[in-house]
């Protein structure tokens, strides 16, 4: 029997705390997102009901439609790669901005906050890896751009996001979390002012598990949760 998306997010939830545990730490500091990609609203819906009170969206179109029918009793998060000219809508919509990875990104959010009168909350999204595929500002440039970014008053940096590449094994993504982690601690340690690290967003259906225990802070979740997208 196909099991509920409540029940799934039930064993998500048991698993996160698990792996908290392994890393001395509690359920309670780890939270979890319903990554909301093509999934219909009704199956949102049940999502927010079981008691995600985080959606990521990879798109700020589709984004904008959820928002205006779900409304913002629960956060919602844009975690795909913006686009610069979308900025403007970006920081009305999202709590919290996962993909920010260059300066220029930064200076457009930074004047589109300012004109909406409001401050967004950003993570920068680092390359842990290196590979081409992947978005995100290369692992040595991260702390230069943490840096240019902290002087921006109306950005305020939470911490830092990273998608290491696929692997059939979980274990093998490990290396790159614990790198996020020591990235972490390295710009904690230089205490740039206005900076928080209080979040690493890592982690996926395949590996959240590892995340969790290299100190993942929201583990973002689509497929565990809502089952395969369908294919185009």
């Amino acid at each position: 029997m196909e099991l509920s998306i409540r029940d799934q997010i039930e064993i998500i939830r048991g698993n996160i705390a698990k792996a908290a545990l392994t890393s001395g730490r509690r359920a309670a500091d780890v939270r979890l997102m319903a990554v909301t990609k093509t999934v219909d609203d009704h199956r949102i819906r049940e999502a927010i009901s079981a008691g995600v009170d985080i959606l990521g969206e990879n798109y700020v179109q589709e984004g904008k439609r959820k928002i205006e029918q779900m409304g913002k009793s629960v956060e919602w998060h844009m975690i795909g790669h913006l686009q610069t000219n979308k900025a403007k809508y970006a920081v009305r919509l999202f709590d919290m901005i996962h993909s920010l990875d260059r300066m220029a990104l930064a200076v457009e959010l930074d004047k589109r906050s300012r004109l909406a009168g409001c401050v967004t909350r950003v993570l920068i999204e680092v390359n842990i890896s290196g590979e081409e595929t992947k978005r995100g500002v290369p692992l040595q440039e991260a702390i230069p751009l943490v840096r240019e970014v902290s002087a921006l008053e109306n950005l305020s940096i939470q911490g830092l996001m990273t998608m290491p590449p696929w692997f059939d094994d979980p274990e093998e993504a490990r290396p790159c979390f614990a790198a996020l982690r020591v990235l972490r601690d390295r710009i904690i340690a230089e205490r740039i002012a206005h900076v928080e690290m209080k979040e690493l967003s890592m982690g996926m259906s395949q590996d959240y598990r590892v995340a969790v225990e290299e100190g993942a802070t929201i583990v973002r979740i689509g497929r565990s949760i809502f089952g395969e997208r369908p294919h185009p």
